[in-house]
C-alpha cells in the first residue's frame, strides 16, 4: 500500500485491495464473493445502462481512540437501499447480507482505515445494478450488488467551515412525484449541470427550491438542508428529498441537547429569519453556510463567517459518537472485529 497523507486525502475515489460482490440469478441471491478487480463485465443490454436501474448507498467506518472500528448506522443504510429498490423495481438486497458484505469489505481493507484524529474516515459505497439484458422498459431478471471502500477526507475542501450556496430556479433535481426520495443515479445526473455552474461561480452547491411551485426550500444538491432559529432545528419535508440518515441523526441529537425540532415545509421567505444554515449528509456531516445568493432575484442572505454555536455542538456530538468518544446511547454504531 502506498504511503498516504491521511490529513490531506480529499474526497474522491482511491483504489483499495478488495471489494465484495453478490449476484442475483435464477430468482435468488448467491453467496458473497471477494474480488480484487476494479472492473465488472456488463452486458450491453443491461438495464442499468438503458433504464437507470441503479441504486447506491454511502456510509463510513471510523477508527476510534480505543482502536475499535465503528460503522455508523449500518442498518439504516441497508433499509434505505431496499426502499430505493422498491422505487425503481429492482430486486431488494437482504439487510443481513448487506451488513455482512459491508463488514467483510471493511475487514479486508483494514490497512486503509485512517488513524484516529486525522479527520479522515473509510468511505463505504454499496452499489446495486440491473445486469440482465432488456430492450424495452422493464426490470431486469439479474442484478449485481457490490461493496467497495476507500479512505477519504472532508467532502468540501474547507472541512467544517462555512461555504456559499446559490439558488438557480431554472434547474430541478427531481420531479415532485419522481425518484427524489430514492438514492439513485438519475437524481445526481439531473444535478450535474447546475452543480457545475455553481462551482464555477465559487459556490459549494445549489440550494434547490421545490420543483412544482418554487416556493419552498428542498435540499442542497448532495445534502439535506437545515436552518436554526429560536432554539429550533428546522428541516424541509418533501416527497422529492432524499431521507438523509445524517439529518435523521441530527434531529435526534438536537432534541437531546434541548432544541425543538420541526420537519415541515420551509418557505423561501423564511431564509431571512434563520440564525444558522447548514447542509448535512454522510459525506460532509455538516457543512455550515455563510451566504446564500439568489441568482434570479440578485438577493443574498448572510449567516456569519464562522460556524454557528448550535451547528458546532451538533457536529461535535455526532462526530464523537461516530469515533466512539461519546457513548452510543442510540445503538447507531456497529463495531467491526478486524
Amino acid at each position: 500500500m502506498e504511503n498516504l497523507d491521511w490529513k490531506n486525502l480529499g474526497f474522491g475515489y482511491r483504489k483499495t485491495d478488495y471489494n465484495v460482490r453478490c449476484y442475483f440469478r435464477d430468482g435468488k441471491w448467491g453467496e458473497l464473493e471477494v474480488s480484487s478487480s476494479e472492473y465488472i463485465i456488463l452486458h450491453i443490454g443491461a438495464t442499468a445502462l438503458h433504464y437507470g436501474q441503479e441504486a447506491f448507498e454511502g456510509l463510513k467506518a471510523f477508527m476510534g481512540r480505543d482502536g475499535k472500528v465503528r460503522i455508523f448506522r449500518l442498518d439504516e443504510n441497508a433499509l434505505r437501499l431496499q426502499r430505493s429498490c422498491e422505487g425503481i423495481l429492482m430486486q431488494q438486497f437482504p439487510v443481513e447480507k448487506f451488513e455482512e458484505a459491508v463488514k467483510m469489505a471493511v475487514r479486508m481493507n483494514k490497512a486503509y482505515i485512517p488513524p484516529y484524529e486525522t479527520g479522515a474516515s473509510l468511505y463505504i459505497r454499496p452499489l446495486l445494478i440491473g445486469t440482465g439484458a432488456e430492450i424495452g422498459v422493464k426490470p431486469a431478471s439479474e442484478y449485481l450488488f457490490i461493496v467497495f471502500v476507500m479512505p477519504v477526507g472532508p467532502y468540501f475542501p474547507q472541512g467544517f467551515q462555512p461555504t456559499d450556496l446559490i439558488i438557480l430556479r431554472q434547474y430541478d433535481r427531481a420531479a415532485p412525484q419522481g425518484t427524489g426520495k430514492y438514492k439513485v443515479g438519475g437524481n445526481y445526473a439531473a444535478s450535474m449541470v447546475a452543480g457545475y455552474k455553481a462551482k464555477k461561480g465559487g459556490y459549494s452547491a445549489v440550494l434547490y427550491l421545490d420543483s412544482r411551485e418554487k416556493k419552498y426550500i428542498d435540499e442542497c444538491g448532495p445534502a439535506n438542508f437545515f436552518g436554526i432559529k429560536d432554539n429550533t432545528y428546522v428541516t424541509p419535508e418533501s416527497d422529492s428529498i432524499l431521507p438523509s440518515i445524517t439529518n435523521k441523526s441530527l434531529m435526534t441529537l438536537a432534541e437531546e441537547i434541548g432544541m425543538k425540532v420541526e420537519r415541515r415545509k420551509v418557505p423561501y421567505e423564511e431564509l431571512s429569519t434563520f440564525e444558522e444554515i447548514g447542509a448535512c449528509g454522510t459525506a460532509a456531516v455538516i457543512s455550515p453556510i455563510k451566504r446564500i445568493y439568489d441568482a434570479d432575484e440578485n438577493r443574498e442572505f448572510l449567516y456569519g463567517k464562522e460556524p454557528g454555536l448550535w451547528s458546532t455542538r451538533l457536529y461535535n456530538k455526532l462526530r464523537a459518537i461516530q469515533y466512539g468518544d461519546e457513548s452510543d446511547r442510540y445503538g447507531w454504531t456497529t463495531v467491526v472485529e478486524l
